[in-house]
């Protein structure tokens, strides 16, 4: 018997926080270039001092702590293989309705558990409507927030699955669905793969997926040949490939020699913030980020329990520990049996794919031609879509109301997800 989830109380010693208002007063800052545009080098330097000022002499994590402390924490220990129990920090938020869906939603990098905070008053609103009520889980993924180190190699993506689905278990939430963007795409649909008994439907906002082929998507490829992109598209390839181009080399780096970033997250608070904040600004969409807002997000990770670097080893550990079932991560980006699919698409998410390349997610069905028609297609379990005209990489904190709605539309009276968990209507 797995032992039974406690109540969690966030509360940073106050030595780390006048640790960090210490580190912050003896910052040094770099030079930058004499140029009106300083945005194509990285973080600008006047916007990281005022930060990190305002983060000394003015932030108040006592009271962002407390705000969220009103969410309802725990944490518990979690069985993984080879890696023993493993503490896991995660939001718990459960509908007074016994017919609620268990809904894992899972963050991503620089995310948190913060990210689900404006999705549960809307859920809680919309169950008041009539609407479709969940019961949600938000973990703090291991080496995140306030879960566990993990101090032995190899903990990778299928373990990360692992432990949500663990999690998910020792809730007594046998069947459940997901929602997730970022690592919570990877995490997820790795999920689908390794339990499709247990993940019934999967609701993602960030659509990895490749163009389709004659080999593999046959009646999709099909399309694709002939049917133009739209503006819209051809837009969001080229935002793909800014992010190829200009916009990946954090990951190069977390992917292939974390530990020697680590030193400059470790002992610098600047470091931390200006890394983060530059991915903050640059993969929204206009998003009017407050100050208090950036530097709740930035302590997280510099007051997490596993340590202010160990959030960047889940890119080398997932791109150096192949499995048969997961041998890299773009094992998300092909399809998934039996596990039903809903995407968001969002112009500013960091790579922005044609509607027909994110059917390729959905489950292969194999398609034939005869007399020159196409007499069988990718009957996928692509179920729900919607293409939104403004929004980006964070969307669950962006656009919290697209991602409640494409939820109550998916597992609605009138959605192809209507009671797809055993006894669980949501209603």
């Amino acid at each position: 018997m797995s032992s039974q989830p406690a109540p969690y109380t966030i509360s940073v010693p106050d030595a780390a926080i006048e640790k960090l208002k210490r580190k912050l007063s003896d910052a040094d800052y770099p030079d930058e270039l004499d140029s009106p545009e300083q945005w194509p080098y990285g973080s600008p330097l006047a916007d990281v001092k005022c930060l990190a000022n305002h983060w000394e002499k003015k932030f108040d994590w006592r009271k962002a702590e407390a705000k969220l402390n009103e969410l309802p924490n725990f944490r518990k220990p979690v069985r993984v293989d080879n890696f023993g129990d493993i503490d896991i920090h995660f939001i718990h938020k459960k509908s007074s309705n016994p017919n609620a869906i268990p809904l894992l939603f899972c963050h991503g990098w620089p995310g948190s558990f913060v990210e689900v905070t404006k999705l549960l008053p809307l859920l809680e609103a919309g169950e008041k409507e009539g609407k479709p009520s969940f019961h949600v889980v938000a973990p703090s993924l291991p080496n995140f927030a306030f879960s566990q180190r993990i101090s032995k190699p190899g903990f990778a993506l299928t373990q990360y699955a692992e432990t949500c689905h663990r999690l998910m278990q020792d809730l007594g939430y046998d069947r459940f669905v997901t929602q997730g963007g970022d690592w919570g795409f990877y995490v997820t649909r790795t999920m689908g793969v390794l339990y499709p008994d247990h993940v019934l439907a999967s609701h993602i906002n960030m659509v990895r997926a490749h163009a389709p082929t004659f080999t593999s998507h046959p009646g999709l490829a099909l399309q694709h040949a002939v049917t133009p992109y739209t503006e819209a598209e051809a837009n969001g390839m080229k935002r793909s490939e800014w992010f190829t181009s200009q916009g990946q080399a954090y990951r190069q780096l977390q992917a292939t020699k974390p530990q020697t970033l680590s030193y400059a997250f470790a002992d610098s608070p600047v470091a931390l913030l200006a890394w983060i904040y530059e991915k903050l600004i640059d993969w929204t969409d206009g998003y009017a980020w407050t100050d208090d807002e950036i530097l709740t997000w930035i302590s997280i990770y510099w007051f997490s329990t596993a340590g202010s670097n160990a959030h960047i080893r889940i890119y080398y550990e997932a791109s150096h520990n192949p499995t048969e079932l997961i041998p890299d991560r773009e094992r998300a980006s092909e399809w998934v049996d039996r596990v039903k699919l809903g995407l968001a698409h969002f112009p500013r998410e960091i790579t922005v794919v044609p509607r027909l390349w994110g059917k390729t997610l959905g489950e292969l069905i194999c398609s034939c031609f005869s007399e020159g028609r196409l007499t069988n297609g990718i009957l996928g379990p692509v179920v729900h879509e919607s293409v939104n005209d403004k929004g980006g990489h964070f969307a669950a904190y962006e656009r919290p109301d697209v991602i409640v709605d494409d939820l109550q539309k998916m597992f609605g009276k009138s959605g192809q997800c209507y009671g797809i968990v055993p006894g669980r209507s949501g209603f």
